[in-house]
């Protein structure tokens, strides 16, 4: 998937030939990408186990739900949200890079770090999101084009309260058949976050023209906008 970022940086050590075949490439990936729908948005009902109010203005939740180019550009439109930082959760530090997570065997998975205000969104709020718009929560190691253990569904608590609101979110949803299958969303304590290369940071929102944004994250924006109109933010909150 999007392997475009990592040819085009190298055409000068191939010359003529190497341009041919980066462009060849491009042209391939930009045909496929489009290569099915958009994952469609799926309307349901809040947890009914959430944390506890707090005192607190700063909580960290870690999630993962295929290309993090899409959930952390939907995360970055929600409001009560003060960052939202692409990178790779669920392996070891010396994997945690993209050429290393795109082979599959690392352990991680890619994932995003939100950074966000409980006094604003609570995290069984973001966890609605991340359920209904973000992702695909029944595709079991793939998101829509891409598939691989590193594109799976996982929700990494870094809280013994968050774990519980997880759990029990999940066998909400999965009572309540919304879905046309079973969620396989895994819950992981390995929840050590290595950001991503600067590159893929705000990539939504610096390529809103790249067909892969086009087809597969846009869409999801505007669903947050549709089903969640009291959280979204038009503006997006950038990593810096």
């Amino acid at each position: 998937m999007r392997n475009v970022d990592k040819v085009m940086p190298s055409l000068g050590k191939y010359g003529l030939w190497g341009a041919v075949l980066a462009a060849s490439v491009f042209c391939w990936q930009s045909i496929a990408w489009p290569l099915g729908d958009a994952e469609v948005a799926v309307a349901i009902p809040a947890p009914v186990k959430d944390e506890a109010p707090t005192t607190s203005r700063t909580e960290t939740a870690i999630f993962a739900g295929g290309c993090f180019w899409g959930v952390q550009g939907v995360f970055q439109h929600v409001k009560g949200v003060a960052n939202a930082v692409s990178g790779y959760t669920g392996g070891a530090a010396q994997t945690a890079n993209y050429e290393a997570v795109s082979g599959g065997d690392t352990g991680h998975a890619e994932s995003v770090q939100v950074t966000f205000d409980p006094q604003q969104i609570s995290y069984g709020q973001l966890l609605q999101i991340y359920f209904s718009v973000a992702h695909n929560p029944t595709e079991l190691d793939r998101q829509g084009p891409d598939s691989g253990t590193q594109y799976r569904s996982a929700v990494f608590p870094l809280s013994a309260s968050q774990q519980q609101v997880a759990e029990a979110y999940i066998a909400q949803l999965n009572a309540s058949k919304r879905f046309a299958k079973p969620l396989v969303t895994r819950i992981e304590d390995n929840g050590h976050f290595y950001p991503a290369e600067a590159y893929h940071q705000n990539y939504l929102t610096l390529n809103p023209d790249q067909p892969y944004i086009v087809v597969n994250d846009l869409p999801k924006v505007k669903q947050l906008q549709q089903l969640f109109p009291t959280q979204y933010r038009a503006e997006p909150v950038l990593v810096h």
